[in-house]
């Protein structure tokens, strides 16, 4: 069984798939596209549509001999191919799939590694809502969001090569301990220190800026609070300076000392422009009063704790589900905050039933699923010490052309093999954009988990992985567990994005 080698990647195949259509000189058309449900991946893997074709050749009619190319392509990071073939859709390419199993799963840490893009360079993400907490109990659910798609960011920019610096320090010791509680590590004190003679440098210029006001020279102003030396109209200088991309809620900005020593610091530490991603405001619904995130935290704690009652009953009293509780009530809060696209509004029903592991679409079922795994592969090893199973043979003696079930080849295809690449999307910033407003996918990991989960889940209840002790069916078994392998380490190097440790019971 011969493969191309190398790292199985599905941008490596597109890549290598459009090369093979190209025509005329200059970079490939980008025709091809990866397919991803269940129904057409039982006839096709890759698609190019009889659409894209048409202008490439005449009546979209690709001729044999660039059919044949596409067969013959032989590279690193592209598996066999078994049919390349024209269809009224257009021109459908299905992979040797044995091969392909063979090529991804016999090296799972290698092919689930994230890449590293950028190694050595730094970024510096500036968590603004943080400036203006005192205490916890100024925290809201916004500001909460703020601080979690911060963490979460800071995390996948990590695994890419970069140096991540987290702004401002929050010296308070009650937010430091709620967010240990949510398995966010802040720092607590600056890397820097401001210059004095930077902070009269800042205070000369706004004292020069027509956009600047000195309170109390302004007529009919109302007091403002003692130690706000500079009012600064924001909004007005955006506009007049035809600045694209600012925040249309900004308006009025007031200065006082501390802030001039935040940005006096903060210039120490990054020169160059900064980019702003503005994350959108979190609602609750039917809420007569504002709900702060200790308020939050502490109702989804309770709720996830009577939903485990409710399913595992008196096992729940045992010391070990304390920190089980605290993972799901994590996971579920992180998953509400970062599943939606950080510039949408958010709205929470917080009395949401999804909130157990038998919604779909929370965080408490990727950790569910998660443990689902891990007890799994505790039952195996139990059965291999009682002598029921064989050791596990190496992966280069499996036999994956016993992988024959439609799930099998979804769970490598469209979550293994694409899972580095949704690392890369999820820490991709468009920093030359044009304006000062930037999006990022920060939902895309836990989107990710999301539908991962709901699809191992819908194949782990069809399936009997570990079956009788039969020497006929050890050879499924094995190379069954190995996909459960890629699995597991995809779903624990996702999670890890999120500070959130695989969980082994629940």
């Amino acid at each position: 069984m011969e493969t191309g080698g190398g790292r199985f990647g599905v941008s490596e195949t597109l890549g290598a798939l459009n090369a093979a259509l190209k025509k005329e000189p200059g970079p490939p058309a980008s025709v091809w596209f990866k397919e991803s449900s269940a129904r057409n991946l039982r006839s096709r893997d890759f698609l190019a549509p009889q659409a894209a074709l048409r202008p490439l050749f005449a009546g979209g009619q690709v001729p044999k001999d660039i059919i044949e190319d596409v067969m013959s392509l032989k590279r690193p990071g592209l598996p066999p191919l078994q049919s390349c073939q024209q269809t009224p859709l257009g021109l459908t390419v299905q992979l040797q799939r044995p091969a392909a199993f063979q090529q991804a799963l016999n090296s799972i840490a290698e092919l689930t590694k994230p890449f590293q893009s950028t190694s050595g360079q730094s970024i510096i993400l500036n968590c603004t809502p943080l400036w203006s907490q005192r205490s916890l109990a100024m925290l809201s659910l916004s500001h909460l969001r703020a601080i979690l798609v911060t963490d979460h960011l800071a995390e996948v920019l990590r695994i890419q090569g970069l140096n991540v610096h987290l702004v401002p320090a929050v010296p308070d010791e009650g937010i430091q301990k709620f967010l240990h509680q949510l398995r966010v590590d802040w720092p607590s004190e600056l890397e820097t220190t401001f210059i004095p003679e930077d902070v009269l440098a800042l205070k000369q210029v706004l004292s020069q800026c027509p956009y600047a006001i000195v309170p109390g020279l302004e007529p009919g102003q109302t007091r403002l609070a003692d130690d706000v030396i500079f009012k600064v109209h924001l909004k007005n200088f955006l506009v007049q300076q035809s600045l694209e991309g600012y925040d249309p809620n900004l308006d009025v900005c007031l200065v006082t000392e501390e802030k001039l020593q935040v940005l006096a610091e903060l210039r120490q530490m990054a020169l160059r422009c900064a980019k702003h991603l503005v994350c959108g405001p979190v609602k609750v619904a039917n809420s007569p009063s504002p709900v702060g995130a200790p308020q939050y935290f502490q109702l989804r704690r309770c709720q996830m704790y009577e939903a485990s009652v409710m399913k595992y009953g008196d096992l729940v009293q045992d010391d070990s589900w304390t920190e089980i509780i605290s993972v799901l009530t994590s996971a579920a809060m992180r998953f509400e905050m970062l599943s939606t696209a950080h510039q949408s509004q958010i709205f929470l029903d917080l009395e949401d039933s999804s909130i157990s592991t038998k919604g779909t679409k929370s965080g408490a079922f990727v950790m569910y699923n998660c443990a689902r795994l891990a007890t799994l592969f505790k039952s195996y090893e139990q059965a291999v010490e009682q002598g029921a199973y064989p050791a596990f043979p190496p992966a280069s003696e499996l036999n994956f052309s016993l992988l024959r079930e439609e799930g099998e080849w979804l769970l490598l295809f469209n979550y293994i093999l694409p899972f580095p690449e949704t690392l890369s999307q999820a820490a991709q910033l468009p920093l030359s954009s044009k304006g000062i407003r930037i999006t990022a996918s920060t939902e895309a990991v836990c989107k990710f988990l999301i539908h991962l989960s709901m699809d191992f889940s819908s194949y782990y209840n069809r399936v009997h992985i570990l079956g009788e002790p039969l020497p006929h069916l050890f050879s499924q078994m094995f190379a069954r567990l190995q996909l459960m392998r890629g699995v597991r380490d995809v779903i624990h190097r996702a999670l890890a994005t999120l500070h959130l440790p695989p969980l082994s019971q629940i």
